[in-house]
C-alpha cells in the first residue's frame, strides 16, 4: 500500500486520478440516464438501445485517428480540461433544451458529439501518465488509474440507478454534466495549467496550420503510427486481445440489460445493484493485481482471467435465468468483476512499456479503434440477434468465447518464446 500511497502524495498525478474518478462517476450516470430514457420510450427493445449507444462508438472511427495525432502535439492538460468543460455543456443541453423538442434525433447528435471529444480525452489521459510519474511507477500508477474507473462504476451506477428511477433521465443527465465541469477545474490546479489564452494572429496561425496539417501531416502521421503499430509484435499482440475480449463485450452489453430487465422486471435498479457488486470486484481485482502483479508475467494474466470472467458469466447466466436470485447474482456479478479487473491494467502496462512516448497518443488512439469496432460490430449483431435467440443462449456463446480465447492464448503462450522486454 506504500507505493499506492507515494504516487498519491504527487500532486499531479493525485488531481488527475481524482478528477477520474468524478468524470467517470458522470459517465456512469449518464448511461443509465440514456437506458432509463430508451426503457421509456421502447422497454425492452435490445435494437433500440443498441441504436442510441451506436452513437457513443461511432466517433471512435471518425475521430479517433486524427486525435491520437493531436493529442502527441498539443498540452494534454489542455485537452483535458477543454474536453471535460465541453462535454459538460453538451451533456446539460439533453434535459434542458432537447428533451423537450419530443425527437431522439437531436439527441443522437448531442450524445455524438460529447463523445467525439471523448476520443480526445481518453488517449490524451493515457498518454499522460508517463509524463507524472516515474517509470518504475508504472504499474502502480496504471492500477490507480484504473480503479478509478472501478470507484466511478460502483458509485456512479449506485447513484445513477436510484436518480434514473426516482426523478428521470433528466435529473441523471444534469448530475453527469456537473461532474464533467467538477472533473475540468481539478485538472486545472495541476502545475502547467491550460493555455488558454489566444490571440487573434495566434487563432489565425492555428487555423492556417490545422488545414495544412490535414491535408499533409496528420495523413503522414497516421500512417507513421499505424506503421509502428504494425510492427510491433507486443503491442499487435495487445491488439488482438483487445478486439477479441471487446467482442465478447460487446456481444454482452446490451442484451444483459434487457436480460436483467426483464429477469427482475426494474428499469434500473437492479441494474444499478449489480453494477456496483461488479464494480466493487474489478476494484478489489485491480487493487489486488496492482499491489502483487509484478509478480506474473502481464501475458498469462490475460489469459487466466478470460478463462475465469468466461466461467464467471457462464454462472452468472444460470443463476439469473434459472433461479432468478438476487443474492446469487450479486456474489456472481461480483466475481465476474474481480476476475476480469487486472485484464486491462497488464494491457496497459505492456504498451507503456515497449511504446515509444512520443508515439502513446497514436498508439492509445488505435487500440480505442480497434476495441470500440469489435464492440460495436458485436453488440449490433446481438442486439438483433436477441430478437430471434433467448438472451440466455447469446450469454452463454459469450462465457464460452471468453473461456476459448484463455485456453487458446495460454497454449499458443507456452509454445512460443517469452517475449524480449515483458514481464
Amino acid at each position: 500500500m506504500d507505493k499506492f500511497f507515494e504516487n498519491l502524495k504527487n500532486k499531479d498525478f493525485f488531481c488527475l486520478w481524482l478528477a477520474q474518478i468524478i468524470s467517470q462517476f458522470g459517465d456512469r450516470v449518464n448511461q443509465m440516464a440514456l437506458i432509463g430514457l430508451v426503457a421509456g420510450l421502447k422497454p425492452g427493445s435490445a435494437i433500440h438501445l443498441a441504436k442510441i449507444l451506436s452513437f457513443t462508438i461511432i466517433p471512435v472511427f471518425i475521430v479517433g485517428p486524427i486525435a491520437g495525432v493531436y493529442v502527441d502535439r498539443w498540452d494534454r492538460r489542455t485537452t483535458l480540461f477543454i474536453c471535460d468543460f465541453l462535454r459538460g455543456l453538451f451533456i446539460l443541453s439533453i434535459p434542458l433544451v432537447f428533451m423537450m423538442k419530443g425527437s431522439m434525433i437531436p439527441i443522437y447528435i448531442v450524445v455524438f458529439l460529447a463523445f467525439c471529444l471523448s476520443r480526445f480525452y481518453v488517449p490524451a489521459k493515457m498518454s499522460i501518465i508517463p509524463d507524472l510519474v516515474e517509470e518504475k511507477n508504472l504499474l502502480i500508477a496504471n492500477s490507480l488509474i484504473n480503479t478509478t474507473g472501478m470507484i466511478a462504476f460502483v458509485l456512479g451506477c449506485a447513484v445513477g440507478g436510484f436518480i434514473v428511477e426516482k426523478i428521470g433521465a433528466d435529473g441523471g443527465f444534469v448530475t453527469g454534466a456537473v461532474t464533467f465541469f467538477i472533473s475540468g477545474l481539478l485538472v486545472f490546479k495541476m502545475n502547467g495549467k491550460p493555455k488558454l489564452r489566444i490571440n487573434r494572429d495566434e487563432l489565425l496561425g492555428l487555423g492556417k496550420e490545422v488545414v495544412g496539417v490535414i491535408q499533409k501531416s496528420v495523413i503522414g502521421e497516421i500512417k507513421e503510427g499505424v506503421l509502428y503499430f504494425l510492427q510491433h509484435k507486443e503491442i499487435r499482440f495487445i491488439a488482438s486481445m483487445m478486439f477479441l475480449l471487446f467482442a465478447a463485450a460487446g456481444a454482452i452489453y446490451i442484451v444483459i440489460i434487457v436480460f436483467v430487465q426483464n429477469a427482475f422486471n426494474t428499469v434500473t435498479k437492479d441494474l444499478g445493484i449489480l453494477a456496483v457488486f461488479l464494480g466493487i470486484g474489478l476494484f478489489v481485482g485491480s487493487l489486488l493485481y496492482g499491489r502483487w502483479g509484478e509478480k506474473s508475467s502481464q501475458f498469462k494474466t490475460i489469459f487466466f482471467c478470460l478463462i475465469l470472467g468466461g466461467l464467471a458469466l457462464l454462472a452468472f447466466s444460470i443463476a439469473v435465468e434459472h433461479f432468478t436470485n438476487r443474492i446469487l447474482a450479486i456474489a456472481l456479478a461480483f466475481i465476474l468483476g474481480l476476475v476480469v479487473g487486472p485484464i486491462v491494467i497488464a494491457a496497459n502496462t505492456i504498451v507503456h512499456q515497449v511504446g515509444d512516448a512520443k508515439m502513446l497518443g497514436k498508439v492509445f488512439s488505435s487500440l480505442e479503434i480497434v476495441m470500440h469496432l469489435a464492440f460495436l460490430l458485436t453488440m449490433l449483431l446481438s442486439a438483433a440477434a436477441s430478437e430471434y435467440i433467448d438472451a440466455f443462449w447469446i450469454l452463454v456463446a459469450s462465457g464460452s468465447v471468453f473461456v476459448m480465447i484463455g485456453f487458446v492464448g495460454i497454449l499458443r503462450h507456452r509454445e512460443n518464446q517469452k517475449i524480449p522486454g515483458v514481464a
